[in-house]
């Protein structure tokens, strides 16, 4: 006679084992991965190890790798982009204060997110990007487009260097920012500077962009 278990059957629902914080973990997990790897080249079970959960629970609350990336880019990108579009919409229309709103706003939310420059050079940056589509349809709009009309009004106050093209002038603003910092472990190598961090970045680039722009 076979003796019945003593374990009691396991109910239906979340597991015992998914806290509160469970699923925020999965998330920062699959970001850093995203950052280092990837998204393309990171499986589930990558991710699943990176946050010391099983595939089994990864897939409870995401069901397969499309919605952990929308997730992804909803509940961490998103809010980062939201922040610098906050910042532009309450900057002054003085162009120079524009300018150091957007190079400080950048460097607090590059110090505060440092997956953010290399999530962006692999993939938005990068042929096949997983992202570049995202940032020309639902985010260029926002920010770069927005900074570039302020800039050209600036122009035709005369307040701004005419000879600068505006739209180039965004394309420096991001590269002063956004790829100094991704590229930073090259330059950090190439010239022993890892005793530059990102506040000299920023002393540096607002520097630089006192100097090189005016009327």
């Amino acid at each position: 006679m076979l003796r019945k278990s003593s374990r009691k059957p396991r109910r239906p629902g979340r597991p015992r084992a998914a806290g509160a914080d469970l699923r925020e973990r999965v998330l920062d997990a699959a970001l850093a991965c995203f950052a280092r790897d990837g998204i393309a080249a990171t499986p589930l079970r990558a991710i699943a190890q990176a946050a010391q959960v099983t595939p089994a629970l990864l897939h409870y609350y995401f069901g397969s790798k499309p919605p952990l990336i929308e997730a992804v880019i909803a509940e961490r990108l998103l809010p980062v982009i939201g922040e610098m579009r906050g910042q532009l919409q309450h900057a002054e229309d003085d162009h120079a204060a524009l300018i150091a709103g957007f190079v400080n706003t950048a460097f607090e939310l590059i110090a505060r997110h440092p997956w953010f420059p290399p999530l962006w050079a692999r993939e938005v940056l990068s042929d096949g990007g997983a992202l570049r589509e995202l940032i020309v349809t639902r985010i260029a709009p926002q920010i770069p487009k927005q900074f570039e009309q302020r800039f050209r009004a600036a122009q035709q106050r005369g307040e701004l260097n005419p000879d600068l093209d505006s739209r180039l002038l965004v394309v420096s603003l991001i590269g002063l920012t956004l790829f100094a910092a991704a590229s930073a472990p090259i330059w950090r190598r190439v010239f022993q500077a890892d005793d530059i961090d990102t506040e000299m970045l920023r002393r540096l680039t607002l520097a630089l962009l006192d100097r090189g722009i005016g009327t």
